[in-house]
This record gives C-alpha cells, structure tokens and sequence, in this order.
C-alpha cells in the first residue's frame, strides 16, 4: 500500500525554514502513530509531500491507515496511489488501464492528470492520449468533461507515475507540536470539546482542566471525552487532565454571594485557578468554549469583568459561532453523543443573571467570600496523563474479568460508533452486540441476566471502566474481551 499525503496549504506558503519544521514535524507525528499499527509502516517526508508505504503483509490494515491519515492535523489531503516508475505515454496508459479499467464500465470519465518536472510531454499529452485509449478499449460510457461520473486522477512526478485509486480529505490546520501549548477548561457539553478540537486543530497540544462541582457521573463522562479527543486527534502528545474539586467553591458562593452575580462570580473563580495551574504547567494560555450572547454571563460586559481576574491569555475559538455550526461540529467530530448524554450538575443557578456585570458590584461581593476555600481547591487538584484518566474510577471497583478468548459470552462492542465502523469487529462463532458506552448503563438493564457479556474496545481502557462501574451497580455478569494482538514479522 502506498499513501501520498499532501501539506495542508498554509504550511506551504511559510518560509522555507518554518515550512520545514512544520512537514518534519507532521512526518515525526505520522511516524509515531503509525508505529502503533505496525512497525513496519514507513513514512518518507520530501519538500512536497510524505510518502506513507506499507507492506503487503499489512494491507489488512489500510482502513486503520486512513483513519490516522484522516485525523491527524496538518494534512489537506491523502490519496491511495499506485506507484510505478514513469515510462512513456503508452506505458502510462497500460497501467492506467490496468488500474481503471473494469471500473469505468457504463460509466462517463475524464482523465486529469497533475506534472512535476521536467519531460517531453505536457500534461494534456497524457490526458488525450490516456483517455482516448480507454474510451476505445473500455465499456466506459464515454469522455465527459464537466461533471463526470468518475474522474482518473494522475500524478506525473519527476520519473515516478501515482495513479490515485481513491482520494480523502484531511483534518487540515497545522501538526501538533508546532504551537505553544494550551490549557482547555472543559465541561464535556458540546461547546468545550469544539473549542477543544479547534485547538488541536490548529497544532496545539491541548491540556484538560475539569472543574468538579460535585457529580461522580459528570466527571466519567468528561474524562471520556476528552479521552476519546485526545485518543482520535491527537495521540502523537502526551498531555495531562486536571481535575479541581469545586464543590466547596460552590457552596461558598451560594451562600455568600447576591443571586444576580453567582455565575459571573464562579467563572472568576475557575479563571483565577486555571490561571495559577497553567503557570504549573508551564502554559501561557487557557481556553473557553465561551460564545457571545449564549449564555447570560458570556456578554462581552461580563466577559470583560470575568477576564480581568488573570493576566493569563484566555482564548475563545467559539466566540463568534452559532449554536447550530457547535452542534454541527461536534457531529463531524464524533463528541455530538458525548455532550447529548452528558450528565448535568447545575450547581449555580441564578434567578435573575446580571447580563452587564459592574467591576465595583462584583469586587464587593467576593469580599464575602473566603479565599481559603479556593486556594483549598487549587490545592487538592489531580493532574494526570491523558492515557491514564480512568485510573482513579476504578481503584475502588470490584476487580474485572479480562479474557482474551470469548469462550459461550456474547462480546458487546461498546465503541463509538465511527470508530466501529471503520474496523467492525467480527469473530467466529461469537455473538457479537453493538452498544455505544454512552448507552451501556440503561441497555444492559435490558439485557438477559442469564447470558454473560464481555465489554470490547480497542484499548482496553473503556471496556474496563464500565465493566467496574456494572459491577459497582451490582452486576456480577460482564467481563473483558481483549484479545492478543498478533505478533509482528521479525
């Protein structure tokens, strides 16, 4: 198998050295990825583009290829090519055929083909020559211009010939690694994990700060989800996820601070802590999933009396975007079902939110409120790798059955849905039940009690935390299925 993996255009318009960091370091991120498929996947980097080369002993893996290639920033586009050296016009229509043919019957085409080089043909050479031939020795419906039915992609490269066999739209933004990086303050709803990925996008790691306000539940599911970003996005770096008890913040703020300004007053609150743990982390910037207008303390008044806590940057990638384009976005990305099911803890709720906050109003109720309470919290933050986040859910669990063979159990694969359609899982003589985790805790109520069930995910990580958490609820028939990888070719 071989991929071409084309630079997301605005690194192609940088300065040579800054082009050349941002490619070396896209090719480094690939390389890491890839290696976790299979050692033997090579990635090859030149000024214009990466080659990604497999072997055939792992062509069973090309779908996983592409969802890498798919998912990693920096990348405009990657075609599956077949890859020959260049002969002459002739030549290249014989293996354009070879590649084409079959495929074009009762179809209309046009051949268009891309040069780099130097030769004695021009590119439109090839596609009179290239498309007369196989409209006279095809059953191809015939040569349409605009609007074909199928069009044949040619790359003439120096003395390499690409015939692309399929062609896939990339992430685009910049590699990761190539920026600064950020400190996201997430709650797991649909705004926080947009402006998350937009970040990642753009070439940031991207950190998690979680503030608790007192829900078991909320934290899992926030923990999933920026698992499940970091996971897809953004595994070629390590970032951490911290979580800060906030209750005892709340409850301060309940019983301290006048109605109208308690959801101005707790966003200052999280500000001054986001700002003291990114200077931790040795990060000069944090993150919202604020919008204009959204909410009754995301006015630009309020805005500007919640930022003038912190001499800490904070970013807002959504600040100007509607609801409907948030929803949207967390849909594409696969975080749409996360938000909707979402456990919710409303734990400051105003009557009557002031919408144009005063500085003086605010800095006189906080004078209330006793400081210790928040340095407390501060103090009694978790900060933990990303790939690790669901340890401390499961120290207290009922210890989980792992089997790396399936036995008379009915396996549940409990991945996101985008995730179980690009590698379904199929196993002989097993029944096999599709349950996305979001859903598990109310289905398996449903199910048979007589029957045991084996969790299934790529990692391990999802399967094992929901199993403790069935368990936890009293369930004595589920385990994990995780089977043994099969050893590379030495």
């Amino acid at each position: 198998m071989h991929f071409v993996v084309k630079f997301f255009p605005e690194i192609t318009i940088k300065s040579n050295p800054v082009r050349k960091r941002m490619s070396r370091q896209l090719a480094d991120n690939l390389r890491k990825l890839l290696r976790q498929l299979d050692d033997r996947i090579q990635v090859r980097k030149d000024w214009e583009k990466i080659d990604v080369i497999a072997p055939d002993a792992v062509s069973h893996l090309s779908d996983r290829i592409e969802e890498v290639l798919a998912h990693t920033p920096g990348i405009a586009n990657f075609a599956r090519v077949q890859q020959f050296p260049l002969g002459d016009l002739d030549d290249i229509y014989q293996k354009t055929l070879a590649a084409w043919g079959e495929r074009l019957a009762g179809k209309t085409f046009c051949v268009r083909v891309k040069r780099t080089g130097k030769h004695d043909f021009q590119s439109l050479d090839v596609e009179q020559y290239v498309g007369g031939g196989l409209n006279q020795n095809t059953d191809a419906a015939g040569v349409k211009l605009k609007n074909p039915d199928i069009t044949v992609k040619l790359e003439v490269r120096h003395d390499k010939l690409n015939i692309i066999e399929q062609l896939h739209q990339g992430l685009g933004g910049f590699p990761l690694g190539t920026q600064d990086p950020v400190l996201s303050l997430v709650s797991g709803g649909f705004d926080s994990t947009v402006a998350s990925y937009l970040t990642i996008k753009r070439g940031i790691r991207t950190h998690y700060l979680f503030f608790n306000l007192g829900g078991r539940q909320h934290e899992l599911g926030v923990k999933e989800v920026a698992f499940y970003l970091w996971e897809k996005y953004a595994a070629s770096h390590r970032v951490r996820f911290v979580t800060v008890p906030f209750d005892e913040v709340v409850a301060e703020i309940l019983e301290q601070v006048d109605d109208s300004y308690m959801g101005v007053t707790l966003k200052r609150m999280m500000l001054r802590a986001a700002s003291v743990i990114a200077k931790e982390l040795e990060v000069d910037a944090v993150v919202t999933g604020e919008a204009i207008a959204q909410v009754s303390s995301q006015t630009l008044k309020n805005l500007a009396v919640i930022d003038s806590v912190t001499d800490t940057l904070v970013l807002r990638p959504l600040i100007a975007s509607d609801k409907t384009d948030i929803i949207r976005t967390a849909r594409e990305i696969g975080t749409e079902e996360f938000a909707a099911n979402m456990p919710e803890y409303c734990g400051v709720i105003s009557v009557k939110p002031t919408t144009r906050a005063k500085m003086e109003k605010v800095e006189k109720e906080e004078t209330r409120f006793d400081f210790s309470v928040l340095d407390r919290a501060v103090g009694n933050r978790v900060i933990q790798n990303i790939d690790e986040v669901m340890q401390d859910l499961r120290d207290d669990a009922p210890p989980v059955e792992v089997v790396t063979e399936p036995g008379n159990a009915t396996v549940i694969d409990i991945r996101h849905p985008t995730e179980e359609e690009v590698n379904p899982l199929e196993l002989d003589d097993t029944e096999v039940e599709t349950i996305p985790f979001y859903r598990l805790s109310t289905a398996f109520q449903k199910l048979d009690t007589d029957k045991h069930y084996l969790l299934y995910c790529d990692r391990g990580v999802m399967s094992q935390l929901h199993a403790s958490h069935l368990l936890d609820a009293g369930y004595r028939n589920v385990g994990v299925f995780r089977p043994e990888k099969p050893k590379a070719n030495q």
